[in-house]
This record gives C-alpha cells, structure tokens and sequence, in this order.
C-alpha cells in the first residue's frame, strides 16, 4: 500500500501524489501517469504493482492545478467530466510537465527514473519523455500525440495500441511511427482502455505483454 503525499513543483504549485515504495532496495525510479480519471483506484492499483516487482513509483495528481483531489470512475457523466479536466490540462501542458517533473525528482534516489502512462497519460508520457530528464518511457494508447509528433524522445521510449481503439485510428499511429522510427510500437488486438481491469475494454493478455514489454524496458534502463 503507499500513501498520498505531497509535491511542491518549481513554479510554487503544490500537488498531491501517491507514493509507492518497494520492498528492499528499488530497481528505479517509475512515474505512473494517470487517465482522464485522476489517481483513482486503478491507477493507485498500477503504482502498487509497479512497487511490487522493484521500482520506487508516484503517481501525481496532474488535475489539483483546476480541481484538489479529483478522481473519478468511468460512468458516461464521470467520462464527460474528466474530458473537461483533460481540455484544461492540455491548456496548461507547459505546467503539467512542472509536475510530472517534481515527481520525477521525488523518487530521484531510487536510481534511473521511467515514465509510464494511460490515455491522456499516455500523451503526458510523450511529452515527458521529449522534454524531460527521464531514462525510460512507455506509452499507452495516448490519443492526441499528433500535437507533439515534431518533438523528440530523449530516451528508449515505446508505445502501445489498440488496434480496435475508435479514438486512435491506426493511420495515426502509422503517422506517428513514420515520423519516430527511433521508438518502437506495438499494436493488440484490443481496444482504448486495454489496461484499465475496471473497464469494459479490459484485455488481460494485451495487458499482460504490455506490461512486460514495460518492464523489460525499465530493468534495461533504469540504473
């Protein structure tokens, strides 16, 4: 179990954020970035896992910037809500990278940091990987990179789709992967949301690999 504390980002901003700590000592540092749902149960749920198998993991709060301590489930009026989060967040961009990265210096001790994310986290992944300091990225499902296609990862980072996902088509992603060839890319069959076991779009084989895949990737770079 971890516990919520609180990070102070360079601009004065304070935020909350959930601290996981492994047993013995951490593989790395990882930064778990959250939905459109805010740190909600299934995202403290993956800082946990993350924390079970090594790495020292936080999970900000990147919406306390418009709403203290937002989190959500994933009824029609509670999606709709958090896309309003989701259109202020991107607003703010700049600001939500102040974040992540006071994150990313809170489990600094733990070694090599990674960054890892889910939908909109999934582009807050992009961006963190293109702008900051991190040695590891992995991507999932993150519908709106094309904004940021221009920018460069500055480490190993991959992403991971959904070939079923309405919200990114296939074309995008081949988009993407022209343009970043550095990077690698791997398609499921499954659908936005393949990770999420509180979701209907719940693939737990696509999950599964997915997670390995991010877990390789992190052993390999995190030091």
């Amino acid at each position: 179990m971890g516990e919520m504390i609180t990070l102070t980002a360079s601009d004065g901003h304070e935020l909350g954020a959930y601290l996981c700590q492994p047993e013995g000592t951490a593989r790395g540092g990882v930064v778990v970035i959250q939905e459109i749902f805010g740190v909600n149960g299934h995202i403290r749920d993956v800082a946990e896992r993350y924390a079970s198998v090594g790495y020292k993991t936080i999970a900000p709060a990147l919406y306390d910037r418009f709403e203290r301590d937002f989190q959500c489930g994933y009824t029609p009026e509670e999606i709709a809500t958090g896309r309003e989060f989701k259109a202020m967040a991107n607003d703010a961009f700049d600001s939500v990278m102040l974040d992540v990265e006071a994150a990313r210096k809170h489990v600094l001790d733990a070694g090599g940091v990674g960054v890892t994310g889910y939908c909109w986290g999934g582009v807050v992944t992009w961006g963190a990987a293109c702008r900051l300091p991190f040695q590891a990225a992995s991507s999932y499902y993150g519908a709106g990179i094309l904004p940021y296609i221009e920018e460069k990862p500055r480490c190993p980072t991959i992403l991971h789709f959904g070939n079923q996902d309405a919200s990114i088509p296939m074309s995008e992603v081949d988009q993407i992967a022209e343009v970043h060839p550095e990077c690698e890319f791997f398609i499921y069959d499954a659908d936005h949301g393949f990770n999420c076991d509180r979701r209907g779009q719940f693939d737990p084989r696509a999950m599964n690999i997915a997670a390995m895949r991010t877990i390789r990737l992190f052993d390999a770079n995190l030091d």
